[in-house]
């Protein structure tokens, strides 16, 4: 009887793919916050850009020929302010539909990237434009003395007053996109 000589083999583990511990993925709960949250901003820009788009108000004096009005026209920041946040909506809208694909497609990793980026440009655009509205509504309910600038919301109380309310829901979607951001992050870091 002959012997046979019993080798010891290199030990070689090869792990299958399917034996391999699964990648983590963004999960569908952060999928469907981020789809919820961009409605959220996309409701706050779109009420902050149709409070100010629609917001006039005329005084009368002396004789009904001389009229002062105030609309949102007739002050450049304003109108930047009801552009940022008409862009901001749009852009949210047409955002749900990378959202929507996120909740079905956890691993898409280059449009999460990309909404990053969009989501901070936009940020950046709607941030300017709401502090500089902001600036400007300060500056109208309590005038400038240095400048010989009176405040002019006692006279445009409602005026004031809605474009005052606008910037609250502008604020909210500038939080919302700031959330946005980080949310995408962590869904990316999770990879």
């Amino acid at each position: 009887m002959t012997k046979k000589k019993i080798v010891p083999q290199e030990s070689a583990v090869e792990v299958s793919e399917e034996d391999a511990p699964p990648k983590t993925a963004p999960s569908k709960g952060l999928s469907i916050v981020d789809f919820v949250m961009r409605i959220v901003a996309a409701i706050a820009t779109l009420g902050s850009t149709i409070a100010v788009g629609t917001t006039n108000q005329t005084l009368p004096m002396f004789t009904q020929f001389i009229r002062f009005k105030a609309r949102y026209q007739d002050l450049p920041t304003f109108t930047f302010f009801v552009v940022t946040n008409g862009i901001a909506t749009v852009y949210l809208v047409l955002s749900l539909v990378l959202s929507i694909l996120h909740i079905f497609m956890t691993g898409a990793k280059v449009t999460r990237t990309v909404l990053i980026i969009l989501d901070m440009i936009i940020l950046a655009l709607l941030t300017a434009g709401a502090s500089s509205a902001a600036a400007i509504v300060h500056l109208a309910h309590t005038g400038n003395v240095e400048a010989n600038w009176s405040a002019i919301c006692q006279q445009y109380n409602s005026f004031c007053e809605r474009v005052s309310g606008s910037l609250v829901g502008s604020f909210l979607g500038i939080l919302v996109l700031m959330l946005l951001i980080i949310l995408s992050a962590i869904a990316l870091s999770r990879k």
